[in-house]
């Protein structure tokens, strides 16, 4: 099949980004992205586009309006397209069979069976959306059941890997692209044409065919697999303070062997993002489903560590600030789940958050790219808060760091920002309350040097001995 539209159902993280890189790498292709979201599409029509990724605006610029293009018209872009991403949102089910594990999945379905309902030729579909294991067996399902005359349908797996912040360059440069389908030789003919859009800018070699199967369980086995080294180094950090060894000299030295490597070896606060739980949770669901209880609770364990670290951070600010926060003015730095990016889905500056709100905290927020609504639309989902009307009274979002600090009995780091380095920390000392905390929860700052000017310091991973103290005594001369 030759290849010249494409059509991408969905605006978000994955299917905007994806879409535009292949609009400016394939200037021969018409690539059409839609949404339900009008607000959503406005947004990438816009100068403002509705994710921020560094790179992501001039790649954006470079191609709409001449092969890119966003729209809310799915039937037509359907119709239209020689070949479809599905790259729809897939949550974790909040109720009913498999809730807080299992992907819900009812945005795949509704996408297939929108292709179903209208597409009026042959096409390919290809699964773009972070999956479990046979989701494309159930595309093809509803796909076929009600299938027209003379129209045929495969059903590809291309999983995306990408991360926050770094996207752009995930896209232009992958370690591997992966594209899973039948072994058949309509099956095969589906992937040399979906090979074909990636060689225009990916070398072959790093082009991997598989069957479909292994393609979508490659994906959540190397989120588990990241995740898993996350966990394992903050377990390692509780050792390190219980026993006054040093995460990042461990850290260093495990990553220097050739066989572990020094990548995800960052102890802090705890992982977030759209993908690490989801798909770990996900695919403890798989292995109980499939009769794997001991497999189920190995990886289960990933997720229980991530969820202790941040709980246990969490703890050592109530205990170190006297064990009560109560009507205290805390600044919150960092509510995104990482730096260069304004994503805040399962951030663990929420959950400390969540924490120090329940005990009555007075929460100062600051956040470079993260807007107030979004912050407040998080503190108040009901997951986080039993009292969603009491967080305006708890939390205040401000927009620059110095304001967050004024007057607070403390300084929390949960997102690794490179501006938070580079603060002005004497002022921030200054205007705070005394004794005045600081709690780096991203091992970012120098330690020592706040020591000296009179913080108390507390990071993840270590113990800080008192830094050097200057003091004056007056001599009496005989």
């Amino acid at each position: 099949m030759v290849i010249k539209k494409i059509c991408c159902l969905g605006a978000g993280y994955v299917g905007g980004p994806t879409c535009s890189i292949i609009a400016q790498k394939c200037p021969e292709l018409i690539v059409t992205v839609v949404d339900l979201s009008q607000t959503r599409i406005d947004q990438w029509n816009s100068h403002q586009l509705p994710i921020f990724e560094p790179g992501l605006d001039e790649v954006v610029k470079e191609a709409r309006g001449r092969n890119l293009f966003f729209s809310t018209d799915i039937d037509k872009a359907i119709k239209e397209a020689d070949l479809i991403f599905i790259s729809v949102n897939t949550p974790t089910k909040t109720f009913g069979l498999g809730k807080g594990r299992a992907a819900d999945l009812k945005f795949i379905e509704s996408a297939a069976r929108s292709i179903a309902n209208v597409a009026p030729n042959s096409k390919i579909v290809v699964e773009k959306s972070t999956v479990p294991v046979r989701a494309a067996e159930s595309i093809t399902a509803i796909l076929k059941a009600n299938m027209r005359p003379g129209i045929k349908y495969q059903v590809l797996s291309n999983p995306e890997f990408l991360a926050e912040g770094t996207a752009v360059k995930d896209l232009l440069h992958p370690d591997r692209v992966l594209i899973g389908g039948e072994e058949t030789a309509e099956g095969q003919e589906a992937i040399s044409a979906l090979l074909w859009i990636y060689e225009h800018w990916v070398p072959k070699e790093n082009i991997i065919t598989m069957n479909t199967w292994s393609s979508e369980l490659s994906k959540l086995a190397a989120n588990a697999f990241l995740a898993q080294r996350i966990s394992s180094i903050n377990a390692m950090s509780a050792v390190c303070e219980a026993t006054g060894a040093n995460v990042t000299e461990v850290a260093h030295a495990i990553g220097t062997d050739s066989r572990i490597g020094p990548k995800f070896l960052k102890a802090s606060v705890g992982f977030g993002g759209s993908c690490f739980q989801k798909d770990v949770l996900n695919l403890v669901y798989l292995c109980e489903c499939l009769n794997l209880p001991e497999v189920a609770s190995y990886w289960q364990q990933v997720v229980d560590m991530n969820d202790y670290q941040r709980r246990r951070f969490a703890t050592k600010i109530i205990e170190c600030l006297f064990n009560t926060v109560t009507n205290k003015r805390i600044a919150i730095l960092g509510f995104a789940f990482k730096k260069d990016t304004g994503d805040t889905r399962e951030s663990a500056s929420i959950y400390v958050c969540k924490y120090l709100m329940e005990e009555g905290a007075k929460l100062t927020i600051y956040d470079p790219k993260v807007e107030k609504k979004q912050i407040m639309s998080e503190l108040q989902h009901p997951a986080i808060s039993d009292n969603p009307e009491t967080v305006p009274s708890l939390v205040s979002v401000v927009h620059d760091a110095y304001t967050a600090c004024h007057d607070a009995h403390a300084v929390i780091i949960t997102t690794e920002w490179d501006e938070f380095t580079t603060l002005d920390y004497k002022r921030i000392y200054e205007n705070m309350l005394k004794p005045a905390f600081i709690f780096d929860g991203r091992i970012i700052l120098d330690h020592e040097m706040l020591h000296d000017i009179g913080f108390h310091v507390q990071t993840i991973g270590k113990r800080i001995t008192r830094g050097k103290v200057n003091r004056q005594y007056a001599l009496s001369i005989p």
